[in-house]
């Protein structure tokens, strides 16, 4: 039997070949965690997720102790504000001259007021500020008039005091109001 080139040409059109693509897997090793190395993992990083939140809360404890500290320390410092002009008027009174027998008495009462609110106020840490005489400091004085320096008052000494000034513990609660050298 003999095949005619025709057949051949016949066979070959019939079966046309498709070019096969050949994967080739390259099966790469990725060394996957066991579960005992994922849950160390796990563990590893909830233990260090409970440290931050203890050391976080030690933080909170901390700033609010400190808080309520500076709070207790300076509690009294708005009260202290509103009564100092209740204060500068008992001084006033007190400058005023007593004629007679009942004046003297009032002005007596007076005294006795103002020395217990002073006792009071220098109990809880209220001091009136140093000033006349001393060195000018504009954290403590407030001028309000200069004079001119002599031998007595040095340039930047405060000469007269118009107003107390007041601290509250370290805490300057009004400056005192004076005239300085200069």
């Amino acid at each position: 039997m003999t095949v005619s080139n025709e057949e051949k040409d016949i066979k070959q059109e019939n079966t046309t070949e498709e070019p096969v693509e050949e994967t080739t897997e390259e099966v790469v090793e990725t060394e996957e965690p066991s579960e005992v190395e994922k849950l160390q993992q796990e563990l590893e990083a909830a233990q260090d997720k409970y440290l931050r939140s203890q050391a976080e809360i030690q933080n909170i404890q901390t700033r609010q102790q400190k808080e309520l500290a500076q709070f207790s320390k300076y509690e009294g410092q708005s009260l202290a504000k509103e009564i100092l002009p209740a204060l500068d008027n008992l001084q006033r009174a007190l400058q005023v001259q007593a004629d007679d027998e009942a004046s003297s008495q009032l002005k007596k009462g007076i005294e006795l007021t103002y020395n217990a609110l002073i006792k009071a106020l220098n109990d809880k840490g209220i001091t009136e500020v140093e000033a006349e005489g001393a060195t000018f400091d504009p954290n403590y004085h407030q001028a309000v008039q200069t004079v001119e320096a002599t031998e007595d008052h040095p340039k930047d000494t405060v000469v007269e005091v118009y107003q107390p000034g007041y601290l509250f513990k370290d805490r300057i609660l009004r400056p005192a109001m004076v005239s300085v050298a200069n």
